[in-house]
């Protein structure tokens, strides 16, 4: 049997650029063919854009700019690739709303940071019916970003989402995965979260590996999946295991700048005020220089690829770092660019508080805050809480008290209740305590919560009317606590209130009170009809009753023999040993230090000879040479007064 002819060899494939040169030769000759052909015009724009060249798609959409043809959706697309979002969208404002538009203005209201607006362009677009898992994927990131993340899972429902692994492995989408992790994190399921992050970096690494990407590719893909595995350990309480993942991908520049970016931040948060020069040094790297004053930027279009919130974020930790190094004057530079760049949020003006506080300027901080309160108080929780901190650390109590109070939905927490109540007793206003309690107490009762306050409210209220002379109103509280919840603090409370306003009603619930042990003996009667305790003089014998168990526990227990040296007699112990034989020799009371020879001290410069040693010397001198030479030796006069100790010092010096 002759072999099988062999297949003809299967041609290697052409290189993409190659096909678009082809493309290109093929269009240029229809279009001299046909200069005005609109499909050729198109082609010939679209292919450029495929193939990444914007400035030439542009330059091809301004050629046909004279013929009668429509291209402004692609300019618009041209204009949202170089960024110029606006532009594009001034370009899509009133075209027909197709499904190419539809999708085109929702990511560029996302890049924007309209999220609502975003939102908007993708219920329009579900009349088109589109079953494509990139839509899909986009709609449940914009849910997330726009902060509804509980409705992430009904969406998913309707969108017929199925995340389990074999459906995500079918559809090579890690992207799928990840978005529902975050919006799993913000609604603070963390465990869940990991899971589908631990799915998103599996099933992401296998896809990777099948499109022949190498190990080092393969981490830049997924580094925002490592950066929010990382931030769900951080908000666990995995601080260290967090600190390591972002150091990494930081020294490693292992990831993308949004990913740096993101991991920096983070990092910085854990940090704290550690090592703020090297934290600063940082976000130097993100952030670009621009001339034009309190206008700030991102390095590398960096604006274009993190959120508002991670933004302001990033931009809010270099004000905080400022402070912390004490650079208050680059802070408030930064705080007023910020005021400019994000007018709707409430950070940039916490962040100018801080620094006036910085600066110890306290009124223009409260100043501040209060401001803005009153502009939005809507938006204003978070600033009468930070006023009312600044306000009672300064002694501002009146202040503090009055922001509290404009904060409706916390009136009846217990921590803003005790609080409150000790600013009106700072302030010497029992009654205005006494009315945040009752009107606390007033809540917690028509409240139909599981965690009630009530009992914890109402204990603490008996006792303050009780400090403060309300008796009856005490009485009543202490009352209410024991018909609901019979404890025995109540019922003492209780029985030492009505004491003083009701004896009958004291009498009536002290027969309640269990009695305690060791006051069966006592009679009372006999102790009322006594004068009372008197004062003795002088030490007295006081005679207790002790039982017979406490006697026994005593007389078991013994002294210990004390234990002697060895070798040492108890009964001849000999001379008792010096007290002072532990201290130092110069610290004891015998001690004598020795007495310096005074006599051969030489006073004045190094070298020098004082003259009453010179004096003396020549004297002997003169008496051992009168035999030979007495002519030339001077007499000298014993009584020859000596120098002073100031004119000494003079002539050595």
């Amino acid at each position: 049997m002759p072999p099988k002819s062999k297949a003809s060899a299967a041609a290697e494939p052409v290189a993409v650029e190659d096909l678009f040169a082809s493309l290109h030769r093929h269009i240029e000759a229809v279009l001299k063919a046909a200069p005005g052909d609109e499909d050729a015009v198109r082609c010939k724009v679209v292919a450029y854009i495929k193939a990444d060249e914007i400035d030439k798609a542009l330059a091809a959409i301004r050629a046909a700019e004279r013929l009668p043809i429509d291209l402004s959706y692609y300019r618009a697309y041209c204009c949202y690739r170089q960024n110029k979002l606006h532009e594009a969208l001034e370009l899509l404002r009133g075209q027909e709303e197709t499904s190419a538009v539809l999708q085109l203005e929702s990511q560029i209201f996302y890049r924007l940071g309209r999220m609502n607006d975003c939102m908007s362009s993708y219920e329009k677009l579900k009349k088109f019916k589109i079953d494509s898992m990139d839509l899909k994927i986009n709609i449940i990131a914009a849910l997330v970003a726009a902060g509804r993340a509980s409705e992430v899972q009904a969406a998913m429902k309707a969108l017929k989402v199925d995340l389990t692994t074999r459906a995500l492995r079918d559809t090579r989408s890690f992207e799928l995965a990840y978005n529902s992790a975050c919006s799993l994190i913000e609604n603070k399921k963390y465990s869940e979260a990991k899971e589908q992050l631990d799915l998103a970096k599996r099933i992401g690494k296998e896809e990777l590996m099948v499109e022949d990407y190498g190990e080092a590719d393969i981490e830049y893909e997924l580094a925002p999946v490592s950066a929010q595995l990382a931030y769900v350990q951080q908000l666990q309480g995995q601080s260290q295991e967090a600190m390591q993942t972002y150091v990494n991908m930081i020294n490693g520049q292992s990831a993308d700048l949004s990913s740096l970016a993101v991991a920096t931040t983070n990092l910085i948060s854990i940090k704290g005020t550690k090592d703020t020069a090297d934290s600063l040094k940082k976000l130097d790297r993100l952030i670009g220089t621009t001339t034009a004053p309190n206008q700030l930027h991102l390095v590398e279009n960096l604006d274009y690829k993190l959120s508002p919130w991670q933004k302001e974020a990033l931009y809010s930790a270099r004000v905080l770092l400022l402070l912390h190094a004490n650079k208050t004057e680059q802070a408030h530079e930064l705080v007023r660019g910020l005021l400019g760049m994000f007018p709707d949020s409430v950070f940039p003006v916490l962040l100018q508080a801080a620094v006036h506080v910085k600066e110890k300027k306290i009124h223009k901080a409260e100043d501040v805050l209060s401001q803005y309160a009153e502009k939005r108080p809507e938006n204003s929780k978070g600033l009468l809480l930070a006023l009312a901190q600044i306000a009672a650390n300064a002694n501002h109590f009146q202040l503090a008290a009055d922001s509290l109070s404009r904060i409706p939905d916390i009136q009846h927490m217990p921590a803003t209740v005790a609080t409150l109540v000790a600013l009106k007793e700072r302030l010497g206003d029992s009654n205005a305590a006494a009315s945040v309690l009752d009107s606390a107490i007033n809540w917690w009762k028509n409240s139909m919560t599981e965690d009630n306050k009530l009992d914890i409210l109402t204990r603490e209220a008996a006792a303050f009317k009780l400090s403060h002379g309300r008796d009856e109103e005490a009485c009543l509280l202490y009352e209410e606590l024991v018909k609901s919840h019979g404890s025995i603090e109540a019922l003492a409370g209780l029985v030492m209130t009505s004491a003083r306003t009701n004896l009958e009603k004291a009498e009536q619930y002290e027969k309640k009170l269990k009695p305690l042990p060791g006051l069966k003996g006592v009679n009372v009667e006999s102790l009322e009809k006594t004068s009372g305790a008197r004062h003795v003089e002088g030490p007295q014998d006081m005679k207790v009753d002790v039982p017979e168990e406490v006697k026994k526990q005593k007389a078991k227990k013994r002294k210990r023999k004390p234990r002697y040296p060895k070798g040492f007699d108890p009964a001849n112990p000999g001379p008792p040993p010096d007290p002072e034989r532990w201290l130092p020799r110069r610290e004891r009371s015998s001690y004598r230090p020795k007495r310096k020879d005074k006599r051969a001290q030489v006073r004045g410069a190094q070298g020098a000879v004082s003259r009453e040693t010179s004096a003396t010397n020549v004297g002997a001198s003169s008496k051992g040479s009168q035999t030979t030479n007495s002519s030339k030796t001077p007499a000298v006069n014993a009584e020859q007064p000596k120098t002073s100790n100031k004119s000494r010092k003079k002539k050595s010096r």
